[in-house]
């Protein structure tokens, strides 16, 4: 057992030295063509490295091309999705009428795609992704890809939807309601198909009502009327809601504090 370890201990060790005198080697065609070899054996790292070095040493040969775009499906199997997406949208820009342009402009969007983050974190990344799969589609209309790019941007918008729900949420435990009574009403616009609009409208119908009991007695009155259209546009959408005697409790809340206002002369 210990004799064979050693054994592989030693063939890495030549394997090492062999590949950094391929490093050091100033024979250029010859490292490309070990780059290639490494790249067809999936050792997309040792090929990253010659790649990135050869990159300028065949800029505007025939050889440049393929060079580029295996450099850049290198990075991406090594798992760097911000490096390679750069070399992808750089390959298009680079080689314009390429044999590689739509994969690449594909591939550049799937990085983004990717690089999304958390619904938590920024989003700037999802929206930078949703922008490069439209402007793939757009630039491709008849690509074998466009159901794999809708599906990736429902994902993206399944994400940012969610991040602006949680938002509303957040504002109703910090009680800020003018903040998510307005946050409400954009989300409505931005998914108007949305499976939460239930549950949302909930809580849009519960901020009305703390924002109306908590005005002063001259902003009270048109608030709560705004807290029983609420209430009939809801139970009108979600007759059979789970959310109903919930939703009724607020109305008859409302209601109850409208006829103290009267009673009193407001």
């Amino acid at each position: 057992m210990k004799f064979l370890i050693s054994v592989i201990c030693i063939l890495i060790l030549l394997s090492c030295d062999g590949y950094n005198k391929i490093l050091r080697s100033t024979d250029y065609e010859f490292k490309l063509t070990k780059a290639h070899e490494y790249f067809e054996q999936h050792m997309f790292m040792r090929a990253a490295q010659l790649y990135e070095e050869l990159v300028p040493v065949f800029k505007g040969t025939d050889k440049a091309e393929l060079l580029y775009y295996r450099y850049a499906w290198s990075e991406f199997n090594i798992g760097d999705y911000l490096l390679s997406q750069f070399h992808f949208k750089n390959y298009t820009r680079q080689f314009p009428n390429g044999l590689y342009v739509e994969t690449s402009l594909y591939m550049n969007a799937y990085c983004y795609y990717l690089n999304s983050p958390h619904y938590k974190l920024d989003q700037t990344y999802t929206e930078n992704a949703l922008a490069e799969l439209q402007n793939f589609i757009d630039q491709f209309p008849e690509s074998h890809k466009l159901d794999t790019c809708n599906l990736l941007m429902d994902k993206l918008h399944e994400k940012l939807e969610r991040k602006e729900f949680e938002t509303i949420k957040q504002y109703m435990q910090l009680a800020d309601w003018k903040a998510a009574i307005m946050a409400s009403e954009q989300f409505y616009k931005s998914y108007p198909t949305s499976n939460r609009t239930e549950e949302l409208m909930l809580y849009h119908l519960d901020a009305q009502f703390q924002l109306a009991r908590n005005s002063v007695s001259s902003k009270m009155a048109d608030r709560l009327q705004l807290v029983q259209d609420q209430y009939v546009k809801f139970v009108s959408l979600f007759p059979e809601s789970s959310y109903i005697s919930r939703a009724e409790s607020i109305s008859k809340n409302a209601l109850a504090l409208k006829e103290k206002l009267i009673h009193y002369g407001f």
